[in-house]
């Protein structure tokens, strides 16, 4: 007969011995945990890899200022493939059965690919600025510095992620323990200045680049409103979609990731602090959950890549594109029989 709650023996990686079995969670927790990530596993999968193969197939995407889009689809695909898919699994066994090499690359793929991801999107907002604002004037956003975007996020990924491989910091089991991160619990100064680097460089720094850049977008927006450069406030519109569209960017982007910085600067500023580990893990899929947020924010709400992708899953065809068009012939048609009509009641 099975017990309601999980009761193995667990390996402390640490000392590798064996501990006692100790109850984190009743056994339906985990069962619900892994079906939320499978659900989320899927979805990422199908919108990113869709991205990714729409894109090489029309050439009007393959513009250097989409380079971003299509890198932050593989970053999310990485921390799908190698991280999120790995939770479903040791989730639906209920603890982590893939030993301690399994959770240092479970560890080191997600926050690779994770801090990528972010980066990514720091860079995407910078790109917006280059190529709206035109801080440098005409200078045209080259194949060039698309992809030196691109490079400087794996880089600096690597750079801050590769330290835990080698000592300093480690990649521990985290929360109700099916998945692993870096070690934010141990109170040793050398695993603390490591944790105190990572958030600053992996974190504030990408999000400080994301709210200097959509907050010079917007005063440009502003500014040029203000001058009156568009005729019958259309200047107006574009600043208000605009405004719409980095507001959501931007909450994404705190929901998913400031729940899991918090949590981590709360464990280093109090190392003796008890956190429940059901309430632990809730930051961390949180921070998974931008796998599927990503896509649809920066690329599905993209007009260019919907008149590509609605074809590209509707066989050819784009239902809301043919409404548009006839929407748009009944306007002209009714605008014709209009001045038609006044032609004839005009006097000869």
């Amino acid at each position: 007969m099975v017990h309601e709650d999980i009761l193995l023996p667990m390996m402390n990686f640490s000392t590798g011995t064996i501990q006692p079995p100790k109850v984190l969670m009743p056994r339906i927790g985990y069962t619900i945990l892994a079906i939320i990530m499978a659900i989320f596993c899927m979805a990422s999968l199908f919108l990113n890899i869709t991205v990714i193969l729409v894109t090489f197939k029309f050439r009007q995407l393959r513009h250097p200022i989409n380079y971003s889009l299509v890198n932050l689809a593989v970053a999310d695909l990485g921390v799908t493939i190698l991280g999120s898919l790995l939770t479903v699994e040791t989730n639906a066994v209920g603890y982590f059965n893939l030993g301690r090499v399994g959770c240092v690359i479970e560890g080191f793929a997600v926050a690779f690919f994770g801090i990528a991801a972010l980066c990514t999107i720091a860079v995407i907002a910078v790109d917006r600025v280059f190529v709206v604002c035109k801080p440098m004037g005409t200078m045209t956003f080259t194949r060039k510095q698309a992809l030196a975007g691109i490079a400087v996020s794996w880089i600096w990924s690597l750079i801050w992620n590769t330290p835990p491989l080698f000592g300093w910091g480690s990649y521990q089991l985290e929360g109700v323990e099916t998945s692993c991160a870096p070690d934010w619990y141990n109170p040793d100064p050398v695993n603390m200045s490591y944790i105190i680097c990572f958030f600053s460089f992996c974190f504030a720094i990408p999000f400080l680049t994301i709210l200097v850049s959509y907050g010079y977008l917007m005063w440009t927006l502003r500014q040029v409103a203000k001058l009156g450069v568009a005729e019958g406030g259309t200047t107006s519109k574009a600043e208000v979609q605009v405004s719409r569209m980095v507001l959501v960017m931007i909450l994404a982007f705190l929901i998913c990731w400031l729940p899991y910085a918090a949590f981590a600067m709360m464990v280093v500023a109090n190392p003796g602090m008890y956190i429940d580990p059901i309430i632990a893990t809730v930051p961390m899929y949180l921070t998974k959950t931008s796998t599927v947020y990503n896509p649809i924010i920066y690329i599905f709400m993209n007009r260019q890549f919907q008149d590509c992708v609605i074809p590209f899953l509707c066989c050819g065809r784009n239902p809301w594109a043919e409404k548009s068009v006839s929407s748009a012939e009944t306007v002209t048609t009714k605008s014709v029989s209009s001045s038609s009509r006044k032609d004839q009641v005009a006097p000869a």
